[in-house]
């Protein structure tokens, strides 16, 4: 459905310059099929908010009480030095617990935490060649947050009208934004 849907949004002629995701794996599946071209933006927010999610408040280990405070700094990147900075810390924090085998290895006798603690140290690895292309531009927004927003007060709306069949859904969703964008 994704990739049909950027399919079609090409068909009307709209060209994508980027796009800003959470990072699903089949929406950026799609956007490699559809437009491969097109600069896809992590969604730092999403991004720092599953890693806080594994690495909890208050994480046992010294690696994760170290990456839950770069986690927490990613937001106020608002620079290239800051940026720059912030990755050499990310490396150098791997360098100081690369012996850990937790970081490293992909086995299944982790302890749940030391499990959490790879899967954020991954997350973070996987993005982070997407993750400051809005500093190159300042039109690329670094966060999914105005369009969720957007479409928060559409799912409201739909909420009401729960009752409708797909075609009606389908309708109220095109008036909805019609009417939206005449404002």
């Amino acid at each position: 459905e994704i990739k049909e849907d950027l399919d079609n949004l090409i068909r009307l002629g709209l060209r994508l310059e980027s796009i800003t995701t959470d990072g699903h794996k089949s929406i950026l599946k799609a956007i490699r099929k559809s437009v491969p071209q097109v600069i896809i933006q992590r969604c730092l927010v999403h991004i720092q908010r599953m890693c806080l999610l594994w690495l909890t408040r208050y994480p046992k280990h010294q690696a994760g009480q170290e990456l839950r405070q770069m986690v927490l700094q990613i937001l106020k990147i608002k620079t290239n030095n800051d940026r720059l900075f912030w990755i050499r810390e990310f490396n150098q924090w791997y360098e100081r617990h690369k012996d850990y085998n937790f970081v490293l290895e992909r086995k299944t006798q982790f302890f749940f935490g030391e499990w959490l603690l790879r899967r954020s140290y991954i997350t973070i690895k996987r993005a982070l060649p997407n993750m400051f292309h809005y500093l190159a531009n300042p039109k690329i927004p670094n966060t999914t947050n105005g369009i969720e927003g957007y479409f928060s007060h559409l799912k409201n709306h739909l909420d009401l009208h729960r009752g409708l069949t797909t075609k009606n859904r389908i309708n109220f969703i095109k008036w909805y934004i019609y009417f939206s964008n005449e404002k």
